[in-house]
């Protein structure tokens, strides 16, 4: 069986100068970063300019040397591409500027669908965050946040499917949101609502 080599093991390769290791990464992550592209962009063309766009800016940035997302390659390259996908609607003047004076108004943004289609994308790219967090914590904990934040799931209801009493899955939750915590101060993530 082949062992499969690390991302970070991998950056560090094309770094060096292995082309081979790029190609590995993109096939690898291929389906997952298209996938979450075409869902912004409803349009195979578009997905595909922006998914190599994508890869060029993360090619700069490699050959640069200033890539330090410490084995954390995936949501990082979702970021670019998150970033990329709103270029595009600014680009396409699908998302309208703010005209005139200094005022900001935050009611012209709740009432504007078109920019919430930009509130939504930095919406989803703090779910793709919080996925790859929840993915750091002990089992027990992440089954609870998955089963009350994803599946909205009572504690009752996860302490039948769990088999363990109310005042433990209780208690797993408070756990994994103090972890969560820890994790989000140690990646330095800044979590806007």
């Amino acid at each position: 069986m082949e062992v499969q080599v690390n991302d970070s093991t991998l950056i560090k390769n094309y770094i060096s100068g292995d082309e081979r290791s790029l190609e590995i990464l993109i096939q690898r992550h291929n389906q997952r970063i298209s996938s979450f592209i075409y869902s912004k962009v409803m349009d195979r063309d578009i997905t595909e300019d922006i998914f190599q766009d994508t890869f060029i800016k993360v090619i700069r940035t490699l050959k640069r040397g200033s890539y330090s997302e410490e084995g954390k390659f995936l949501p990082w390259v979702m970021r670019i591409a998150h970033n990329l996908i709103i270029d595009y609607y600014r680009k396409s003047r699908r998302l309208p500027k703010f005209e005139g004076g200094d005022q900001f108004n935050i009611f012209s943004i709740i009432s504007d669908e078109k920019l919430n289609i930009e509130r939504q994308l930095i919406k989803d790219q703090i779910d793709v965050d919080l996925r790859v967090m929840i993915e750091e914590l002990p089992e027990d904990q992440k089954s609870v946040i998955l089963m009350r934040i994803y599946k909205d799931m009572s504690f009752k209801e996860i302490s039948e499917n769990t088999g363990v009493s109310i005042n433990t899955a209780l208690g797993r939750m408070r756990y994994a949101l103090i972890n969560l915590r820890k994790i989000v101060e140690k990646h330095n993530i800044v979590l806007t609502n």
